[in-house]
């Protein structure tokens, strides 16, 4: 028996290498052939690996069809799988201790300057959209007008919708990525030239040109976004395959660089009191505009003339437009990914309000934009520490525990900072209570951190390596839509649920007038115009609140937590999709 049994290992370890020794031949064979069409997957996170002479055996029979596996799972024992998986893992561990040791080319080091350069290009109009502008706008505007402004977020939320058309349509003279970047790039510095050029007249009375705010903002999101898809796409060949897991820092390192400096840096320079206080010039957004349409143009510049994109190799599988499509649907209709997009959809909600409306409300309270600013400063640091403390509590079987574990304390978090906002004392704040602000936003911002590292281990461990790069871009789209699709609402919601009056006083009498709002200057102005005065009886804010918080607890309670331990205990097979 025990003869047999060894008899069986070997036929079945040959046969798994002559498939593989097969599937080198045929890799080999595409990726010489350059006159074959290229495509591949949408490439946001994680990238499609050949089946090439370096790849782990581990990662090659993770390429095998579903059937080859599951038949050669069935043929060992349960000790022989375990032996087998600890292998594996060895190998594994020791292919990529080798890459470790491997110091980073110069072409690799270029290529990450550029990645990064490109990411922080991208970053710079998500900090303007979705930080700064609110803002400067918030004394204009009432919090329903701020929530048409808010729909300019949606669109990197949504750009999974029109990935496989970037993917799939480019120019072989210029190149796959190329084809969409220098384009994209063009246009982002051109809108931000129209903007510049028009601010005055579009940031004196924002409150008659809303509309024009929206369409601006959302077009230049709608952009970057679509310059995004293309930029993780050519950071699939940049980089070599051994240093491919620097995109993702590359990313991290751009996109947020961009963002900080349109939001934080531009928002405390952009203040008269701090450049008074400091001695520094003052920034306006016109000047900040400009800037950085002549960075975008001078890159795009540099890019066509100076930059030559290799071309990428073919791949087997059928990633025309039609087929990502299918690919998507059929991912969809996977009962475990239903059950996750409905945690993803639902998930954030219970601490929405706090991040839709808690700034703009202690703005509101006189928290100075520069202080909000330098608060946020602080707290950059502790979120890449926070990245990693959380990448490493994420491994293991169980890589939602963290996950988990973070909603109690950023629904917490979320509680405070309603609390914070009705107890903010009178301006100016004291020392002591901006230093518990920033031990507040770097708590809130660490948990938010964790969630957000715990759940992209868990994408990374289910995707199906076949289609990764698909798999991944969908589940990221969810999880970014859960919390963008509630700001519009929120913000809406808290004009609805707020009661104010504009109170006149004729004739020794006091009579109250209903008000529309008394948040905005346009608000507060109506009221004066009839010689009274501008009162909220009733903040819809704290309703709003404490309805998210309350839905978070119980969501999360009976359903959240529950399914989270179903799905992680799923095998990585539940998570496969058959393709045609």
């Amino acid at each position: 028996m025990s003869a047999r049994r060894k008899k069986s290992k070997s036929s079945k370890a040959n046969q798994l290498e002559k498939s593989s020794s097969a599937a080198d031949q045929a890799m080999r064979k595409s990726s010489s052939d350059e006159s074959m069409a290229v495509s591949s997957s949408l490439n946001t996170s994680i990238p499609r690996t050949p089946i090439t002479s370096r790849t782990p055996v581990s990662s090659r029979m993770a390429m095998l069809e579903d059937g080859d596996e599951e038949l050669e799972l069935n043929l060992l024992g349960d000790q022989e799988r375990r032996e087998a998986r600890q292998g594996l893992e060895r190998e594994e561990e020791e292919d990529s201790a080798d890459h470790a040791k491997r110091p980073v080319s110069s072409k690799d080091k270029r290529a990450m300057m550029l990645l990064c350069v490109l990411y922080l290009i991208q970053g710079v109009p998500l900090g303007l959209a979705l930080g700064s502008v609110p803002f400067l706008l918030k004394d204009h505007l009432s919090y329903s007008q701020l929530a048409t402004f808010a729909l300019s977020s949606y669109p990197y939320s949504l750009k999974l919708l029109w990935s496989p058309i970037v993917d799939s349509i480019f120019s072989p003279y210029i190149g796959r990525r190329k084809s969409w970047i220098i384009p994209m790039q063009l246009t982002v510095g051109s809108v931000m030239l129209y903007i510049s050029l028009n601010v005055q007249r579009l940031m004196d009375n924002p409150e008659n040109h809303v509309n024009e705010l929206t369409f601006v903002f959302t077009s230049l999101v709608l952009i970057s976004a679509t310059q995004d898809i293309a930029v993780d796409g050519w950071a699939l060949t940049l980089l070599s395959h051994e240093n491919l897991s620097y995109a993702s820092t590359c990313q991290t390192i751009g996109l947020n660089t961009g963002y900080f400096a349109s939001f934080t840096v531009f928002l405390a320079f952009n203040s008269v009191e701090f450049s008074e206080k400091w001695g520094v010039p003052h920034l306006s957004l016109s000047g900040y505009l400009r800037f950085w349409s002549i960075i975008c143009y001078l890159v795009t510049f540099w890019l066509l003339f100076f930059k030559k994109e290799d071309k990428e190799p073919a791949t087997e599988a059928d990633l025309s437009i039609k087929g990502v499509y299918k690919t998507i649907w059929a991912i969809c209709k996977l009962k475990h990914v239903q059950s996750l997009i409905v945690v993803h959809f639902f998930g954030k909600l219970g601490f929405a309000a706090n991040e839709a409306a808690t700034s703009l409300k202690m703005v509101e309270k006189g928290f100075k934009r520069e202080e909000l600013a330098i608060a946020v400063l602080i707290d950059f640091p502790f979120q890449i520490i926070g990245g990693y403390l959380a990448a490493s509590w994420s491994r293991g079987d169980r890589p939602l525990r963290p996950w988990i574990w973070a909603f109690w304390p950023r629904l917490g978090f979320g509680l405070m900072a309603t609390f914070i906002v009705y107890y903010f004392p009178t301006p100016p704040i004291s020392n002591g209570f901006f230093v518990f602000l920033i031990v507040h936003t770097v708590l809130s911002s660490f948990s938010s951190t964790v969630q957000f590292v715990g759940i992209s281990a868990f994408h990374t461990r289910i995707s199906d390596p076949l289609i990764g790069g698909t798999y991944m871009t969908l589940l990221n789209t969810f999880t970014n839509l859960g919390g963008t699709w509630p700001k519009w609402f929120i913000l809406k919601g808290v004009d609805a649920f707020s009661v104010a009056t504009c109170k006149v006083v004729e004739a020794g009498t006091e009579i109250a007038v209903k008000a529309s709002e008394c948040v905005s200057e346009h608000g507060q102005a109506t009221c004066r115009e009839i010689g009274g005065t501008c009162v909220t009886e009733t903040d819809g804010y704290y309703i709003i609140s404490a309805g998210c918080f309350i839905f978070g607890i119980i969501f999360l309670v009976a359903y959240i937590i529950p399914t989270a331990k179903k799905l992680q205990e799923l095998p990585p097979l539940a998570w496969r999709v058959k393709l045609s």
